[in-house]
């Protein structure tokens, strides 16, 4: 079984969406179903199908999630070295042709989100920053080109 890096912010949120998903999400499909069930004919009944698609949904979800809790390993950032890019830690890298520097936390796969500055290990820039130092460059192929940066620091 791989064991998947996450933070405790983001399997706290994971956790967090499976109980809603129990608790208020699958209750309310049920009664849907129980709904469009009383309407009678199954067979062209569009609100029964919507409901069954739903579930459906809803029973992959909970899955999925399970499944990621089941073999998450939780990583404190405050616990890790400060000289190398690791997961967890916040990096600042600096754009070498445009001078733009960019803060960003490195994280698993389920709680990257470039808007809130979280980039995933996986990405292509998250695996070019690991095991970097400040100084360092990261030389990454992007779809738009070659792309050089600096890490700048790591906090």
């Amino acid at each position: 079984m791989e064991r998947v890096p996450i933070t405790k912010t983001g399997y706290e949120a994971l956790r967090k969406e499976l109980e809603l998903l129990k608790s208020v999400e699958r209750p309310q499909n049920i009664r849907a179903i129980e709904e469009a069930r009383a309407h009678g004919d199954l067979s062209e009944n569009a609100e029964f199908d919507a409901a069954k698609d739903r579930q459906a949904f809803l029973e992959g979800r909970i899955s999925e999630l399970e499944y990621k809790l089941g073999n998450a390993d939780i990583i404190d950032p405050d616990n890790l070295s400060k000289d190398r890019a690791v997961f967890g830690c916040t990096v600042i890298l600096e754009n070498v042709d445009t001078g733009e520097e960019v803060r960003y936390q490195l994280v698993g796969p389920d709680e990257s989100n470039i808007k809130e500055g979280r980039i995933s290990v996986s990405s292509p820039l998250g695996r070019a920053m690991l095991g970097k130092v400040p100084g360092q460059e990261i030389i990454l192929q992007a779809p738009g080109g070659k792309r050089c940066y600096e890490l700048v620091d790591i906090l």
